[in-house]
This record gives C-alpha cells, structure tokens and sequence, in this order.
C-alpha cells in the first residue's frame, strides 16, 4: 500500500496557509490473470467431472449389436451412449436379475480385446488421465450385459425348455431380440435357448451370470463355461448399471430393468 505524504509541519504556501499534498490517486484493484482465471475454472470442472464419474456415474458407447433391441450398436452406426450409474451398487447392494450392468471381463472375456491406450509411455499416460472424465475410454475390456443369475442360483437351458431356466424356473425373456438375428442350429440348441444348449451352472457366491438380449449374437457368460469363473462375472468387475441413454435424441430413454425371475 502506498504511503500517504503528510503535511510538512511549518511548510507554508502563498498568503503563509499551511499546504498540503496532492491526495493519492485510489488503489487500482488487482485482477487475475483471464488466462489463468480460465485455466483454474477448467481444473476445476475436470475435477468435479472426474470426482462424479469415478463415484457416481459415467457414460459409455454402446460398439455391438449384442443387446439389441434394448441397446443399438454396429460399426459405423450412431451407436447408443449410455449413462451408467454407480450408486445403486454401493454397501451391501448387489446387482439383481434384470438389471444391465457394465462391468469388466475377466481374462478370458480379453482374448480378443485390444487396448486403447498408445504405446507410447507420454501419450499412454495423457490418455489414462483423460478417462478420468471421459475423455478417453478406460483401459479396461468393459462389456454390457443382462443379469440373468446371481450367486448360489442354478442356470442352465436344455432341450424341451420353454426360455432359460433358473433354479429350475423359466425366466421373462420378452426382451429378447425377436426374430433372432442368426440361424439356430436345432440339433444342438434351440431359439428359446438363443443358441447351443448349455449348463447346469450354478454361479458362486459373489458372481453374476449375464447374458445378451441379442442371444444368437452374444458371446456371454455363455461362451466362457470353460474359465476358472464357469463364464460368470466377479461382484469387483461390475461398473455399475445402466440407467439410460441419453444420445443419439431419438433414442433418448430409460432402460428397463424387469423382474425376470417373477
């Protein structure tokens, strides 16, 4: 702050009147910096982005035609984004029968997965922090699927079955794409299975079995049987549940979850 000059004790001006000092102009205001103003409103967006889809919910992009007619995706098509939230999940909240989750494929789901990510370490990195609020995807094999079966339940559908059967039940399977987008073969399946006969499979404790609405053109829990997990999905590798999509705007609308197993 400026000093302020004082009136000089004995000083005298015309006509002998004490004189004083001009007064100092008013203290101009401080101002940041536009450039910087902008770049820590950005930090700070980025970080409430990144807060929010790390604990709440992220968007996804639908890539196959797997869940069809729920989910649209094909190559070179105005795929569905998809808004998939995590809270619903959270304590001792599991996923239930009927709902779509997003979750990450374990080993055998990676066979053919190829990462994103650059193999350059800088632009590898750059990417990593860029998932953190979309930007990028996750360097992760994520999938979409329907719950079908949950921990201790017994899944299976053989000849004679009218739908998937759980603990010896039919499931709803009104959902299901219809009519199926490839031939069945029914000497080793059927179209109430959507495809090859398979199972019984009873699912650990703590696992989920998940299946495509698209059942001919699904590689689901189905095709991985063969795994240390029977083709079930680990509670940890869940992303969270699909609520709605939310782009392209003539497909704007919530997905639904029904009670499959009532």
């Amino acid at each position: 702050m400026e000093k302020e000059n004082d009136i000089t004790e004995g000083s005298q001006g015309v006509g002998g009147e004490a004189s004083e000092s001009a007064a100092p102009p008013a203290e101009e205001k401080k101002q940041m910096p536009w450039l910087l103003e902008t770049a820590l409103v950005v930090v700070a967006v980025l970080a409430v982005v990144g807060i929010f889809q790390n604990f709440v919910g992220r968007q996804y992009v639908i890539p196959s035609g797997s869940m069809e007619p729920t989910l649209h995706g094909c190559e070179g098509c105005n795929n569905d984004r998809i808004f998939t939230e995590k809270i619903s999940y959270y304590g001792d909240n599991s996923p239930e029968p009927g709902d779509v989750v997003v979750f990450k494929g374990t080993p055998d789901w990676d066979r053919n997965w190829v990462s994103p990510r650059s193999d350059n370490p800088v632009i590898h990195r750059i990417q990593d922090a860029l998932s953190y609020v979309s930007l990028t995807p996750p360097d992760e094999n994520t999938l979409v699927k329907r719950v079908i079966a949950t921990g201790g339940q017994t899944v299976s559908c053989q000849e004679g079955d009218p739908a998937v059967m759980v603990d010896g039940k039919p499931i709803e399977q009104d959902y299901v794409q219809d009519p199926p987008t490839y031939r069945v073969d029914e000497t080793t399946g059927s179209y109430a299975c959507g495809g090859a006969y398979f199972g019984p499979v009873t699912v650990p404790e703590g696992n989920i079995w998940v299946m495509g609405d698209n059942r001919t053109a699904s590689a689901d829990s189905r095709y991985h049987m063969q795994d240390e997990y029977q083709g079930t999905i680990p509670l940890e590798n869940v992303r969270g549940k699909v609520m709605f999509i939310f782009f392209p705007f003539n497909r704007i609308g919530g997905v639904d979850d029904p009670d499959i197993q009532s």
